[in-house]
């Protein structure tokens, strides 16, 4: 009886969110299943500087949240924010914001992709999607539908 369980419990498929991509119209861009505890990001060029930055985010029990941030260089604008993860050094003159731990919320955030060589992708896994090849200025939003989202 016990090994009939496990057996059952070892056969059931993982819970996963989804994570999607939409243009403004709601027509999607692109949609990854995501299972607790997979992460992602959102990586785009410095408009100014050109270097890369990234924001990866983790699904926790259907939440989307910021985990850690990477930033190659104290450029204008991107700072640390004291109180909001651990500043570590990168080791090359940049910085990584590890253990932020933020809920994005409603699960859902909203970025207009920069044009050109800014190019922001989202990652996942081995798979790479241009936002800015397909909206480039549009309103894009990026969401974590699961069991905590209506």
């Amino acid at each position: 009886m016990a090994s009939a369980l496990l057996l059952a419990a070892l056969t059931l498929p993982l819970r996963a969110e989804t994570l999607v991509a939409l243009h403004e119209n709601g027509d999607e861009i692109v949609r990854f299943d995501v299972s607790q505890g997979e992460e992602w990001c959102v990586l785009w060029h410095h408009s100014v500087k050109g270097f890369e930055v990234s924001d990866c985010y983790q699904n926790r029990d259907g939440n989307m949240v910021l985990v850690w941030s990477h930033l190659p260089d104290f450029a204008a604008g991107l700072d640390h924010i004291p109180g909001r993860g651990q500043q570590i050094s990168d080791g090359q003159g940049g910085y990584i914001i590890k253990e932020i731990n933020e809920p994005v919320p409603g699960n859902a955030y909203v970025l207009r992709p920069g044009a050109g060589f800014v190019d922001h992708r989202l990652v996942f896994g081995d798979r790479t999607v241009s936002l800015s090849a397909v909206a480039a200025h549009e309103r894009v939003t990026i969401t974590l539908i699961g069991k905590n989202v209506p």
